[in-house]
């Protein structure tokens, strides 16, 4: 990615404060303004990302929404992306964007827990839902309009556009077998997640994507985890921690969000809206698509030509954390109302997803492996 990536898209200068996944049905405010792009020109907007600048999966996703909403718009939208650190931090853009210094972010919702923990939910939560169950929750099973209520407050709309499918538990300096492991460990990993490693004794460290390696690399944390095989790989973890844990507890199914300023989302026209919203549906797919099979690719890699041991949790430690996770995750429901009701409209999907897969894919999965071995 250049330090700037130019999509053209007149209505994203409104969208600026606006990527858009969801049709009438998505809970947007759909007054009618003024028109504010003026056909004849293009409007430009700034898109500020968490994600290194050209980092693969992630700062693509956002690249790629943006080219969407260009060429989609024929034009007449114009986003320029920006990486972490080129405008603000990447922990900064939310208020960035909330503030009207950017348009847009592109970014993990769970980064800002401290304004509600409600927005660990539009992320990951530690047992939570797979990506097809939370696209299911956020676009038919109410979860879209809590999160325009929580995310509109702070003058942003918020809208899936991406998701990286099942993480990797991590990359450890040392066997983790058994709780007493967790103890005093020092491991990079945020939202919910970062909770359960306290409550286990451990010391949880936020970073973001482009301080982890130092930070492996000189002592400052003990473990990481980050997303799966593609990314891990381009960062080079595995020189500094032989041990690749998996499956993760923490995020099966993290979904990337797009953040535009309000102010900006509503003086969109309503075919711009369509644009965005077109164009953040068609990211949300596309990466999710480009994850699986970066990273099997990237697993072969890690394996074959690294020697990276692949390592997974004992059923002890499943069952412990399995016990915290649920009690961080509704500890997470008492700290405000919309915490309350983001909560209870999760979980009523989550049960309702849920029994649909297991007598779907779940013993699918079972049945194929035993019949093609693994």
């Amino acid at each position: 990615m250049d330090r700037r990536t130019f999509i053209s898209a007149a209505g994203i200068a409104a969208v600026g404060a606006a990527s858009a996944c969801s049709q009438g049905s998505d809970g947007t405010s759909e007054r009618v303004a003024a028109p504010a792009v003026n056909r004849g020109r293009t409007r430009r907007l700034r898109m500020v990302t968490t994600w290194p600048p050209g980092f693969p999966g992630l700062g693509t996703a956002a690249v790629r929404t943006a080219e969407l909403i260009t060429q989609m718009s024929g034009g007449s939208l114009e986003v320029e992306v920006y990486g972490a650190g080129e405008i603000v931090g990447a922990f900064e853009v939310f208020d960035a964007v909330s503030n009207g210094v950017a348009d847009m972010y592109h970014a993990a919702d769970y980064y800002w827990q401290g304004r509600s923990p409600a927005f660990n939910f539009y992320c990951a939560v530690p047992l939570g839902m797979t990506p097809y169950e939370i696209m299911a929750w956020v676009e038919y099973g109410g979860g879209q309009e809590l999160w325009n209520e929580l995310s509109n407050p702070f003058n942003i709309q918020p809208f899936q556009a991406g998701n990286t499918g099942h993480q990797m538990g991590g990359w450890f300096k040392r066997e983790i077998n058994t709780l007493e492991d967790f103890r005093g460990l020092r491991m990079r990993i945020p939202g919910l997640g970062g909770n359960v490693i306290r409550e286990l004794g451990g010391a949880a460290v936020a970073l973001s994507g482009g301080e982890i390696y130092q930070s492996l690399q000189s002592g400052a944390i003990d473990a990481t985890e980050w997303v799966g095989p593609w990314n891990d790989l381009a960062f080079g973890f595995y020189r500094e921690a032989p041990y690749y844990y998996g499956p993760g507890f923490h995020e099966p199914g993290s979904a990337l969000a797009l953040g535009i300023n309000l102010g900006v989302w509503e003086s969109l026209a309503s075919d711009h809206k369509a644009i965005v919203r077109g164009a953040c549906h068609a990211a949300n797919n596309q990466s999710l698509a480009e994850f699986n099979h970066q990273n099997g690719l990237a697993l072969r890699t890690l394996t074959e030509d690294h020697g990276v041991q692949l390592r997974s949790f004992s059923d002890d430690i499943w069952l412990e954390v399995g016990r915290i996770c649920e009690q961080v995750v509704a500890d997470s429901a008492n700290a405000d109302a919309i915490s309350r009701r983001v909560y209870d409209s999760y979980l009523q999907s989550r049960r309702l997803v849920r029994d649909w897969a297991n007598v779907s894919e779940a013993p699918y999965y079972r049945q194929r492996d035993r019949i093609l071995g693994r």
